[in-house]
């Protein structure tokens, strides 16, 4: 399943860091229930003047993928280093649009949960009704559906409609989060998708929804920070990754 194991000798540290954290994010997004079998995508931008960017090999599953499977291309889809694996330049349509205009987003994240089509799909929104929806709402952006995206028409809309917030709900389709780092974007889908589970379960009581006090949403921005030691992702992810390690290290190959 994995691309030749010398590859590791042909990238520089700081990629091969980037490789092993973005396999562990796909293995993450597979444990947590999160990924549409092969339908969706999670890109990182490697540091450097280049547009250059990881992303998943196209037809594996999210817990088969390694650093080392993870295929490099440019701006445009194209593969950068030789890989027995093709690339899904359709899929990279809205990551790429992103990272064009996204300098301080070193990785977008997208997912297809049927908590978070569930709330895309109404008209309200995320509503302020639990602790984690205020997180969201702080930075929260809506991009109306327009099909499979797949034209790039669209997308300097996306880019207008996302700014520059750090969550983007997609009308009809799913959630998407940027970070500027694997771990904070993925912090955030995290929070993101709880914030979506929360809000079905308490539609589903069929009793009237107490809202959190605009003030409280204001405000987050600071309490994220002592929350996380300001930190962000970072203060989880080396307890996520142990995790991983317990369960299956070979993300790292």
């Amino acid at each position: 399943m994995n691309a030749p194991q010398d590859l590791r000798a042909h990238v520089s540290a700081e990629e091969w860091q980037l490789r092993t954290d973005l396999a562990a994010c796909y293995r993450l997004v597979a444990l947590y229930g999160w990924s549409d079998l092969v339908f969706t995508h999670i890109s990182a931008r490697i540091p450097g003047p280049e547009h250059h960017f990881l992303i998943n090999p196209y037809g594996l599953m999210f817990d088969e993928i390694t650093a080392s499977s993870l295929v490099k291309v440019d701006q445009a889809c194209n593969k950068l280093i030789e890989s027995p694996y093709p690339v899904n330049p359709a899929g990279f349509v809205i990551h790429s649009a992103i990272h064009a205009v996204r300098d301080d987003a070193q990785c977008v994240l997208h997912t297809h949960t049927r908590a978070g089509i569930a709330v895309s799909a109404q008209k309200g929104g995320v509503l302020p009704i639990s602790q984690q929806s205020t997180f969201v709402l702080a930075s929260l952006a809506y991009h109306d559906y327009e099909g499979v995206a797949i034209r790039d028409d669209e997308k300097a809309r996306l880019q207008a409609d996302l700014g520059t917030a750090n969550f983007l709900m997609l009308r009809n389709h799913g959630l998407l989060t940027v970070g500027a780092s694997i771990a904070d974007a993925f912090l955030a889908m995290y929070t993101f998708e709880n914030t979506c589970q929360i809000q079905i379960a308490a539609q589903a009581g069929g009793a009237e929804l107490v809202s959190v006090d605009p003030a409280i949403v204001d405000g987050v921005g600071h309490a994220s920070r002592v929350q996380t030691g300001g930190l962000g992702g970072r203060f989880v992810w080396p307890a996520l990754l142990r995790k991983l390690d317990r369960i299956d290290p070979s993300y790292k190959n």
